[in-house]
């Protein structure tokens, strides 16, 4: 019997028949082919970091911790393995005198699994992760080795860039990548209003901006983030004297993948939606009213609000359209499922899309109508895995209509 499997939250455990941990592409071949003889589903896993059920299987667990490490740099293109950590991802890409373009708020995710769920930064000139991608290696549910690029089955790039992991085991994956380079980050503290009155100026003109709304002190704390060798940002939203809203918090320079991610020491659960950007202020307002008056007690912790660029990619959750985020977060080990739903409800209201990597109650028949390019997923899908060798309870949930 396998160990038992946890989430990085904690709100997650289940125990598959077995946990494996290939060394190597071919050992991957070889256990999803003996999975579809048997009858078996493999379910691929990065770190754990996802708040939804999306790894949970009763089959095999497939870890892809030992195929690991950047393969290769060429210019603006870096190749590396699919369970290559953030963080590590980081530091060997600015080691070769490289940086991605964009990161989100933590760093423990492997590569394949943040860009499978869509995991996603801020700036409204940034998609979410999966954008970076310009080529993948997989092993489909028939054990065959694919790869999939702008010249070889470009037709399945738009799926296979955010797959869920529902195509077959990423091995590894080519980025767009740039030299490294610094950012400056600035936070301080503000109130809302101020906060929601300069807001289209804060995005429009910093490289990345966002914003934590506290419930309980109605106070915000701002990000912003910009290049280090280029002249200052001129905010142009100082207070009539001149000065800032509130002191600053912090104000330092770095590479970008030791500035833009933090390390959160609490443990917490996490719903968010990603709206169209003309309806976050009308949801934010519903938003807020809602937790005033419902949730304030038990909301003890913030709100995160981001920007993510447009895209093609077919289940991508910013799938054409420029995108604002709203994402509830909650202590671990606290009630969240009454607040979360709650949320969940207005921000379907105003189109919101789930993060698929977070807490959230949709099946296949409340996603489908979201997504322009579903079906084309779903023909992709069954086109790689066939006999269903990854289509594990959870995703048939989520993929495949009662």
């Amino acid at each position: 019997m396998a160990d038992a499997f946890v989430n990085w939250s904690g709100s997650l455990t289940f125990t598959p028949a077995r946990s494996a941990h290939p060394a190597d592409e071919a050992e991957v071949c070889r256990l999803v082919r003996r999975a579809r003889e048997t009858g078996t589903t493999v379910r691929p896993v990065g770190s754990g970091h996802s708040s939804s059920p999306l790894v949970r299987t009763d089959g095999v667990l497939l870890s892809l911790d030992r195929l690991a490490g950047v393969l290769a740099e060429d210019g603006d293109r870096a190749t590396v393995l699919g369970g290559t950590k953030l963080r590590a991802l980081g530091e060997g890409l600015y080691d070769a005198g490289l940086a991605m373009d964009n990161l989100g708020d933590v760093d423990y995710q492997s590569i394949a699994g943040a860009t499978a769920t869509g995991t996603h930064g801020t700036g409204l000139g940034f998609g979410n992760l999966s954008t970076q991608v310009v080529g993948a290696r997989l092993v489909t549910g028939t054990g065959e080795v694919l790869d999939v690029d702008a010249d070889r089955n470009p037709e399945l790039l738009p799926a296979v860039r955010l797959s869920l992991g529902a195509l077959g085991v990423v091995t590894r994956l080519t980025l767009d990548v740039q030299p490294r380079y610094d950012l400056r980050r600035r936070t301080w503290c503000a109130r809302l209003d101020w906060t929601l009155d300069h807001l289209a100026e804060l995005q429009h003109t910093n490289r990345n901006m966002d914003f934590y709304w506290y419930p309980r002190s109605d106070q915000t704390q701002v990000r912003t983030l910009n290049r280090a060798d280029r002249p200052p940002v001129e905010q142009g939203v100082w207070d009539s004297a001149g000065t800032a809203p509130a002191r600053t918090r912090e104000n330092e320079v770095g590479p970008t993948h030791r500035t833009i991610p933090r390390d959160r020491a609490l443990r917490f659960e996490e719903i968010e939606y990603m709206l169209p950007s003309e309806a976050f202020p009308a949801c934010f307002a519903e938003v807020r009213r809602r937790i005033m008056a419902r949730h304030r007690r038990v909301a003890a912790w913030r709100v995160l609000v981001r920007t993510v660029a447009a895209d093609d990619i077919w289940l991508s959750n910013a799938h054409g359209r420029p995108t604002t985020t709203i994402a509830c977060l909650q202590n671990a080990g606290l009630p969240h499922e009454e607040y979360f739903r709650d949320m969940e409800a207005v921000f379907r209201e105003y189109g919101g899309r789930p993060h698929w990597g977070k807490k959230h109650w949709l099946t296949a028949r409340e996603l489908r109508p979201l997504f322009p390019r579903w079906d084309d997923f779903q023909a992709a899908r069954r086109r790689l895995d066939p006999d269903g060798v990854f289509l594990t309870p959870d995703l048939a949930r989520l993929l495949e209509p009662v």
